[in-house]
């Protein structure tokens, strides 16, 4: 089975869907496993280039079966090109909003805030990465938080990792540009402090993860950021998955997604 089933097959539902701020995209799905916890937690953030009509819901399949392996799972939604204050700088205030909301999940949810990973797919890989880089967002600007939360690692699936490097490449059709309102050439600063490449090194561990036949997102995004990473002592490990497309990482039933699971324990440590 081609793994565009993820996007065409509704997901087993969530146990609940929480809002963590007042705008209507700003909510997510929460999945909690069986036993009382406290349970480590991944936060998944969804791709589809940023785009308003790309949601959320099929991400549903991988967050149940990793919250059937044990993990909470907080499934992000997000203002996105095409909605109102969607692109930079909501895009990113949001997934950190929400990001940031689980201190509030963890009053009323068994949930172990010393045990969180993000973890995002394509554009949501450019998201997660970023998460992981808000401590290095300069002070200052719209997208600096003074306080944001702990994570233990990212896990970024096939992401647009370097903004000005997607730019050039014109990926998703150009939509790099009308994600962050404009060229390299006309806001620099922007791409300095939403690019994961232009915050590097991130100080915490991330593994990449990418099929070598993605014909969405070109492999050479993750690895070039890797190896930067590692000249820069980073902790970053990428992880070329041989004949694998765009979403088997994303699916399942892949013979890849074991992978993706095993990346997930690694950081979590269990």
């Amino acid at each position: 089975m081609s793994s565009m089933w993820v996007l065409e097959t509704p997901p087993p539902p969530a146990d609940v869907r929480i809002s963590y701020g007042a705008l209507q995209h700003q909510f997510g799905d929460l999945r909690l496993p069986a036993g009382p916890g406290p349970h480590p937690v991944v936060v998944f953030v969804h791709g589809g280039f940023w785009r308003a009509k790309y949601d959320l819901e099929h991400a549903g399949h991988l967050c149940a079966d990793l919250t059937r392996r044990g993990f909470a799972t907080w499934s992000l939604e997000y203002r996105r090109v095409g909605h109102e204050g969607g692109g930079w700088p909501g895009t990113l205030e949001d997934v950190g909003q929400g990001t940031d909301f689980l201190r509030a999940l963890a009053k009323e949810h068994p949930v172990d805030l010393s045990r969180v990973v993000v973890m995002g797919h394509s554009a949501g890989g450019h998201l997660a990465l970023w998460l992981g880089a808000r401590h290095r967002v300069p002070a200052g600007g719209p997208l600096h938080a003074e306080d944001p939360l702990r994570l233990r690692g990212v896990v970024a699936l096939a992401g647009v990792v370097d903004l000005e490097r997607a730019f050039h490449l014109r990926l998703g059709d150009g939509v790099v540009e009308s994600f962050v309102g404009g060229a390299p050439s006309e806001v620099p600063e922007r791409y300095r402090t939403a690019s994961p490449a232009a915050l590097q090194p991130l100080w915490l561990p991330q593994l990449l993860i990418h099929g070598t036949e993605d014909d969405t997102v070109p492999v050479s995004l993750s690895e070039a950021f890797c190896a930067r990473g590692r000249e820069l002592g980073d902790s970053v490990r990428c992880l070329t998955l041989p004949g694998a497309g765009h979403f088997e990482v994303i699916d399942p039933r892949s013979r890849e997604w074991p992978q993706v699971v095993e990346a997930v324990r690694s950081l979590l440590g269990g």
